[in-house]
């Protein structure tokens, strides 16, 4: 009983008194007002026969996050931060989808140790973006306008079993590419490929650090350099603000600006359209 008693006691003590080590916080926020900007960090308008809406985002997931410390940073030359989990079970390497980590809107997605950072001067963050899901409304012939939800996903290549999307089952047991998408609105599901390569994926760094394409890694710049001393004794918060302004876009064919499936309008872009960190303690 005494040896019993003891281990409850130090159980208690070791609650009591949690790790205060100071973390790096990751935070997510979707801005509709943010600029919509284009592969290359240019302000972007929408493409003639094309029309787009901005999503209601519900949740995220990512794969990749890197600080760069200059311009000429090469991707993965940077502090890498948080690399989601792959796996080939689908045949060719793939983000695994089933342990993806989401979060939605001043969420936060990922909480490390500052002490796992390396101490330096950051000026620039990427971030690979995997998964999207939000709102978005549609045009029905026989109930007109609806709302369903969306998933996109964006990563280089997904390997996916199933997924529940609005309380239905998407089964898939497959990889599928960057641009593949689901849809549910009134219980019923759609499936879809977006065209290779239409995903919008932007980097200001295009010129001195490109990123491959279909890797969907999104760069932003913090307005005053990101600093880690190493003698940091409070938290540190990385908000990730991307763009959502008019992010699902799609063609034409009644030039309503609504999105009409049935009457065979296409998906073309689900990309987010820029990303701004900012810092605070």
């Amino acid at each position: 009983m005494s040896a019993i008693t003891l281990m409850v006691s130090c159980s208690d003590d070791n609650d009591d008194n949690p790790s205060t080590e100071p973390q790096l916080i990751i935070k997510l926020d979707f801005d509709p007002n943010q600029q919509r900007l284009d592969n290359l960090g240019q302000p972007a308008t929408i493409p003639a026969g094309n029309a787009a809406q901005t999503p209601i985002i519900q949740s995220m997931s990512a794969n990749y996050i890197e600080f760069a410390p200059t311009a000429t940073t090469l991707l993965g030359q940077g502090e890498i931060i948080y690399e989601g989990a792959e796996t080939n079970a689908g045949g060719d390497m793939a983000i695994d989808f089933q342990q993806s980590i989401f979060a939605g809107d001043d969420d936060v997605f990922l909480s490390i140790p500052l002490s796992q950072v390396a101490n330096g001067s950051y000026e620039w963050v990427r971030v690979s973006l995997a998964y999207q899901e939000g709102d978005i409304q549609v045009l029905t012939d026989n109930v007109g306008e609806v709302t369903g939800r969306l998933a996109s996903f964006v990563g280089y290549n997904n390997y996916i079993t199933s997924f529940d999307l609005n309380g239905s089952t998407i089964t898939v047991n497959d990889d599928v590419l960057q641009g593949f998408w689901a849809f549910e609105a009134l219980g019923f599901t759609s499936q879809g490929q977006a065209p290779a390569g239409a995903t919008t994926v932007p980097n200001p760094l295009f010129a001195t650090s490109p990123v491959p394409q279909g890797s969907c890694v999104v760069t932003g710049e913090f307005s005053n350099s990101f600093v880690i001393t190493g003698n940091e004794t409070e938290d540190i918060t990385v908000t990730l603000s991307f763009s959502i302004n008019n992010s699902f876009e799609w063609t034409e064919v009644n030039n309503d600006g609504k999105y009409e499936p049935s009457a065979g309008e296409q998906v073309v872009d689900m990309g987010l359209r820029g990303l701004i960190p900012s810092v605070s303690n």
